[in-house]
């Protein structure tokens, strides 16, 4: 059966909006996941939130990593804390466009799996990293937002190729 959906690209208007909850885990929702799971697995993503495949609504998925098991995440609430770290950081929505992004260190998300339970985890490594990356994305925040100035620069002509692709 092919996919209903596939990755959206900047600037597309989905990936500028807040995502809406999601009110009740049912077909359609798991009908998004093993979709989303899909994509991530043939871009080779580690992480993938539902308005970069079309979907606004508060979910994303990680992949397994480093002993970490692929989670889904539903409706999440994200808190971090500590002094911001640089770590270089790319996205599938903007292909071929990196930049040094600051993010706290320390990430406590609560959220929903599949079947509807809650669940908290708590990170200070490269999977904390991963939920900040795809939370923002649930509030249409993306990496071109919280570049330095400099590596905006850098990706100015990418950037600029995407949005007239776009027109």
């Amino acid at each position: 059966m092919p996919r209903k959906r596939d990755i959206v690209i900047h600037p597309s208007p989905v990936l500028r909006a807040k995502a809406r909850p999601i009110e009740r885990i049912d077909a359609g929702v798991r009908e998004l996941v093993a979709e989303m799971r899909e994509i991530m697995g043939e871009l080779d993503g580690i992480g993938l939130a539902a308005p970069q495949v079309g979907e606004s609504v508060r979910l994303f998925i990680t992949g397994a990593r480093d002993g970490e098991p692929e989670r889904v995440f539903i409706n999440p609430v994200l808190v971090a804390a500590g002094p911001v770290e640089s770590c270089d950081e790319g996205c599938l929505s903007l292909p071929d466009i990196r930049g040094e992004i600051l993010r706290p260190p320390q990430v406590r998300v609560t959220a929903l799996d599949l079947d509807g339970a809650e669940f908290t985890l708590e990170s200070s490594d490269f999977m904390g990293r991963v939920w900040q990356h795809e939370f923002d994305h649930l509030e249409g925040v993306l990496i071109i937002d919280r570049m330095r100035p400099l590596d905006r620069l850098a990706n100015r002509r990418a950037i600029r190729a995407l949005e007239r692709a776009r027109e």
